[in-house]
C-alpha cells in the first residue's frame, strides 16, 4: 500500500484484480470489477453493485440489498462498449419482481439489439462475431452475456449540460501513460472536436506532472466551470480537493502500472470512467472500463555517447563520391572540404582511384588505417544493409551517417531497413556497444563547432555565410527539407548545429535532446517532429524537463496534426505520428516552447537563440512606433486563445524622460505619452532608440515592441543610397543605436520593419546585431508573448524543482 496526499492505494489488491481476470482469460475488467478497483484506489467511493450472472436465480433479499427506492441494471458484456445504444441500460423501482422481468427482457432484447447494429456497421463488428450473421450472430452475443449488474442508483444534482466528468489513463504508444480528464458522457467525443483546444477535455503525461499540477490544467477548462459553479445559474457540485485527490489517484496508479516502471506485472493499456455525476459532493462513477496487458521488455542499449563522435569528428570517412560527376557523395564532400575540414582528417572509399580533389582514396572498409569518428554513408539504399554489417563488423567508425532513402518509408523498403536496425540492435548488445547511426533517409548534419557540412545541397543552391558568428543553439529536424528550406528563407537563424535526424533508424529524437541537454555549446534546442519511437516521446519529454531545468530552452512543432497530416508524415519518414493533442500537451508540460505553425517555429527559435540570456520578469508590455497602425495593432494582439499579455503602465519617471525627448524633438503637441505610444512619423532615430531604451529600463516594464518606421523621411533606413539623411550605416541612425539598446539591456526589446525588399539590409543588419526583428507588428507581439509566456512557465517548473 502507498499512501498520496492521505489517500491509500491498495497496489496489492489491485494486482490481484488482474491476476484473476487473466486466470480467466481475460486482459480487460467487467465493470462491477472496476468499481471495485476504484474502491482500492484511495479515491471516491463507487456505487454498491450486485452481479446477477446469467442463469442464476436471485433472492428477494439479494434483489432488495440496495439501498434507495431504484436500481439501476446493466448489461455485463466483454464486447458491448456502448451499452445505453443498444438497451443495455435501465433504471428500474428496487422491487424483486420487477428487477427480475427487467433482467429477462435485457437477456434477450440486448443480443437482438446489438446484433442489429452490427449488420448495419460490420465493419465495426468485434472480432469474435466478424463473419456471423443472423441467429448464429445472436446466439454467439448471447453466449458472451456475463449476466447484469444491478447498481445503487444515486441521481445526480444536476442533469446539465457539462455536469459530467471523464477521467482515463491510456498506455500511449509514444509518451507512455497518459492521464486525461474532461468534459464526460456520450458526447465526450463531440466535446472533444468542436470544442476549443484545451476547453473540453485535458490531457499529460503521468511521470510528468502530480494531481495539484494536472488540476490547474483542468481548471482552465469548460468542465471545471460547470463543476465549480463559475457558470450562470449554476451551483459548486465537487470540491477542488475532490477533484485533486481523483487526479492524484489516476496518476500514481498510471506510474505504477506503467511499461516505464521495471517492478511493474501488469501495465493498464486503458481505463476510463464515463462519466462521473455528482451527488451530494459525491463523485459517482456511472460506468468504467479497464483494460490490461503484461509489461514488454524495454532497452535502449544505444550508445549515445557517441553523438560526440558524430558532432565533432577528428577523422571523417564517406562512402559515395563520384570522380566524373557532382553526385550526393560529392557535394557531400565539396561542402567538408568548404568549411575548413583538414583534408588529411577524410578518408573516401572509391576502389581504383588514388585520390579525389587532394583527400586520399582507399579500396574498402578493411584498408582504412585507423577508425573513424564518423562514416558518411551516400549510395544506393540496396547497398546499405551489406555495408552496415560491414561498417560493425570492421569495427569502423564510432558513428555513421546514412544518407539515402528506402529504408522504410515504403512497403517494399521495409524488410531491408528491418534487416539494418536488427544488425544495428545486436551490435549494441556487444562490447561498446558498436557505432550509433543517424538517418537513414538524412541530409546530413551541419556542425559549425565540428567544421564540416555533410548536406548534399550545392552551394549554388545554398550559399553560406561562414564569416558571421553561429549562435549557441541546435535545429534538431526529422524532415531534412524543413531545415533546407528554413535555413534559406531564414538565414537570420544561426544555429552552431543543424541535424537532420530521418527515420530514426537508430538515434532518436530523445536521444538528441538528451545529448544537447549536457552540452556545453549550447542554451537552445529547436526541434521539428514527425513522429517519436516507442516510448522516445516520454524519453524524449524527460529529456526536454531536463533542458529546462539546466537553465535551457526547448522550442518544439509536431507535424501531422490532422489524420491527412499524419498519413503524409508516416509516408515521409516511416514513422507513425502521434495524437497531437496529446503529444503537444506533454511536450508543453515538459517546459517546452510549442509553435503552432512553421512561421511560430521560425519567430520562437529567432527569439530563443538571441534572448536565451535576457530576463523576463512578466508579461506587461511596452509598444512603440512612429506609425498609429502599428501601435492599434499591437495592443490588439496582446490576447489571443493561447497567450495573454498586458501593457505595462509606465513609470514617473520614464513619463518625464519621454516628454523631454519629445520636447526636444518639437513632438510634444502631437504625442500624448501613454501605452501604446505613438511618437508620430516625424520622430527621429534618436528619439526611437532613446524611448526604447528609457522603457527597457522602466521596472514595470518587462519587454518592449518598437516599430521603425522604415519610410518615414525621418529615419536612416536605406543601404544604398545618395540621401545622408536615409543612409542606414550612418552613426546616428537606428541600426547603430537600437542595437546599443538591445546590448545593454537585460529585457526582451524586439523591432518591427514593416516595409518591402528594399529595407531587407536593414532588416539583416540588426538580425545581425542581436536585434530581432519582425516584417509586421501584430507577428512580433505575438510571438514575443508566447515566447514570454512560456519563459515565465520554465521558471515555475525550476522553482518548483527547487523547493
Amino acid at each position: 500500500m502507498e499512501v498520496l496526499n492521505s489517500v491509500a492505494i491498495e497496489f496489492d489488491a489491485i494486482s490481484d484484480l488482474f491476476r484473476s481476470a487473466r486466470e480467466e482469460g481475460r486482459d480487460y475488467l467487467f465493470e462491477y470489477e472496476v468499481y471495485n478497483l476504484l474502491g482500492r484506489s484511495g479515491a471516491e467511493t463507487p456505487p454498491k453493485c450486485i452481479l446477477l450472472p446469467r442463469g442464476a436465480r436471485s433472492s428477494d433479499d439479494e434483489l432488495n440489498a440496495l439501498p434507495g427506492e431504484k436500481v439501476v441494471l446493466k448489461i455485463v458484456s466483454p464486447t458491448i462498449v456502448h451499452k445505453t445504444e443498444v438497451g443495455g441500460v435501465r433504471v428500474v423501482p428496487k422491487n424483486p419482481d420487477k428487477i427480475r422481468s427487467a433482467v429477462r427482457r435485457m437477456l434477450y432484447d440486448v443480443p437482438e439489439n446489438y446484433a442489429n447494429m452490427i449488420n448495419l456497421a460490420p465493419e465495426h463488428a468485434p472480432a469474435e462475431y466478424r463473419g456471423l450473421a443472423g441467429e448464429n450472430l445472436v446466439a454467439a452475443i448471447r453466449r458472451d452475456l456475463k449476466g447484469v449488474l444491478m447498481v445503487q442508483f444515486m441521481p445526480p444534482d444536476s442533469s446539465a449540460f457539462g455536469n459530467e466528468l471523464i477521467v482515463g489513463l491510456r498506455n500511449t504508444r509514444e509518451f507512455g501513460m497518459v492521464v486525461s480528464a474532461g468534459l464526460g458522457g456520450t458526447d465526450t467525443e463531440l466535446y472533444a472536436e468542436r470544442f476549443r483546444k484545451g476547453q473540453a477535455i485535458v490531457a499529460a503525461s503521468c511521470e510528468l506532472i502530480d494531481g495539484k499540477a494536472f488540476f490547474e490544467l483542468f481548471r482552465k477548462t469548460i468542465s471545471y466551470r460547470k463543476l465549480a459553479g463559475l457558470t450562470r445559474g449554476q451551483r459548486r457540485i465537487v470540491t477542488d480537493e475532490q477533484l485533486v485527490e481523483c487526479f492524484s489517484s489516476f496518476i500514481e496508479m498510471g506510474r505504477h502500472y506503467s511499461p516505464m516502471n521495471p517492478d511493474a506485472e501488469f501495465v493498464i493499456n486503458e481505463m476510463e470512467i464515463n462519466p462521473y455525476a455528482f451527488t451530494d459532493f459525491l463523485m459517482v462513477p456511472l460506468d468504467g472500463m479497464c483494460k490490461f496487458g503484461s509489461p514488454r521488455e524495454r532497452e535502449n542499449r544505444r550508445p549515445i555517447g557517441k553523438i560526440e563522435n558524430l558532432l565533432h569528428p577528428g577523422k571523417i570517412g564517406l562512402i559515395g563520391a563520384s570522380t566524373k560527376r557532382r553526385n550526393f557523395g560529392r557535394i557531400i564532400l565539396d561542402n567538408i572540404l568548404a568549411e575548413g575540414f583538414a583534408k588529411e582528417d577524410i578518408f573516401l572509399l572509391r576502389e581504383g582511384v588514388d585520390e579525389i580533389d587532394g583527400v586520399k582514396c582507399y579500396p574498402n572498409l578493411a584498408d582504412l588505417p585507423e577508425k573513424m569518428d564518423m562514416f558518411v554513408v551516400a549510395v544506393g539504399a540496396d547497398q546499405v544493409p551489406g555495408l552496415v554489417d560491414e561498417i560493425i563488423r570492421f569495427d569502423a567508425a564510432n558513428s555513421v551517417m546514412l544518407i539515402p532513402g528506402g529504408m522504410g518509408e515504403t512497403e517494399e523498403s521495409r524488410e531491408r531497413a528491418q534487416k539494418v536496425i536488427e544488425a544495428i540492435d545486436e551490435a549494441h548488445g556487444n562490447g561498446d556497444g558498436g557505432p550509433v547511426f543517424l538517418g537513414a533517409n538524412c541530409m546530413g548534419v551541419v556542425s559549425r563547432p565540428g567544421k564540416y557540412d555533410t548536406w548534399f545541397i550545392p552551394e549554388e543552391k545554398l550559399p553560406k555565410d561562414r564569416e558571421s558568428a553561429y549562435r549557441r543553439a541546435a535545429l534538431v529536424s526529422q524532415s531534412g527539407a524543413f531545415m533546407l528550406h528554413r535555413s534559406s528563407q531564414c538565414p537570420e537563424m544561426k544555429p552552431a548545429y543543424m541535424i537532420s535526424m530521418g527515420n530514426q533508424t537508430d538515434l532518436t529524437l530523445g536521444d538528441m535532446v538528451k545529448h544537447f541537454r549536457d552540452s556545453t555549446e549550447v542554451d537552445v534546442i529547436a526541434v521539428y517532429a514527425e513522429g517519436f519511437n516507442d516510448l522516445d516521446g516520454l524519453e524524449f519529454c524527460t529529456a526536454v524537463r531536463e533542458a529546462v531545468l539546466a537553465g535551457k530552452e526547448v522550442v518544439f512543432y509536431k507535424a501531422g496534426r490532422t489524420p491527412e497530416g499524419k498519413s503524409a508524415t508516416s509516408g515521409h519518414t516511416a514513422s507513425l505520428a502521434g495524437d497531437y493533442m496529446v503529444c503537444e500537451s506533454c511536450v508543453r508540460q515538459a517546459g517546452a516552447i510549442v509553435a503552432r505553425n512553421f512561421t511560430e517555429f521560425q519567430d520562437l527559435f529567432l527569439l530563443a537563440e538571441n534572448m536565451a540570456g535576457k530576463r523576463i520578469n512578466g508579461n506587461r508590455l511596452a509598444a512603440v512606433s512612429g506609425a498609429g497602425f502599428e501601435t492599434v495593432g499591437m495592443a490588439d494582439s496582446i490576447h489571443s486563445d493561447d497567450y495573454q499579455m498586458q501593457l505595462a503602465s509606465f513609470s514617473a519617471e520614464s513619463h518625464q524622460k519621454i516628454t523631454e525627448i519629445l520636447d526636444a524633438k518639437r513632438l510634444s503637441g502631437l504625442v500624448t505619452v501613454h501605452n501604446p505610444l505613438d511618437i508620430n512619423p516625424s520622430a527621429d532615430d534618436q528619439a526611437h532608440a532613446e524611448i526604447t531604451d528609457i522603457l527597457a529600463h522602466d521596472e514595470g516594464v518587462d519587454a518592449v515592441v518598437v516599430g521603425l518606421d522604415p519610410l518615414s523621411p525621418a529615419m536612416h533606413t536605406l543601404l544604398e543610397t545618395d540621401v545622408p539623411a536615409f543612409d542606414m550605416k550612418a552613426e546616428s541612425g537606428i541600426v547603430q543605436l537600437l542595437a546599443e539598446v538591445v546590448g545593454r539591456s537585460d529585457k526582451p526589446v524586439v523591432g518591427v520593419i514593416d516595409g518591402g525588399r528594399l529595407y531587407d539590409p536593414m532588416r539583416d543588419a540588426l538580425h545581425n546585431s542581436g536585434v530581432p526583428i519582425f516584417p509586421v507588428c501584430d507577428r512580433a507581439v505575438a510571438a514575443l508573448s508566447q515566447y514570454i509566456e512560456a519563459r515565465l512557465y520554465a521558471e515555475s517548473i525550476r522553482m518548483e524543482s527547487d523547493r
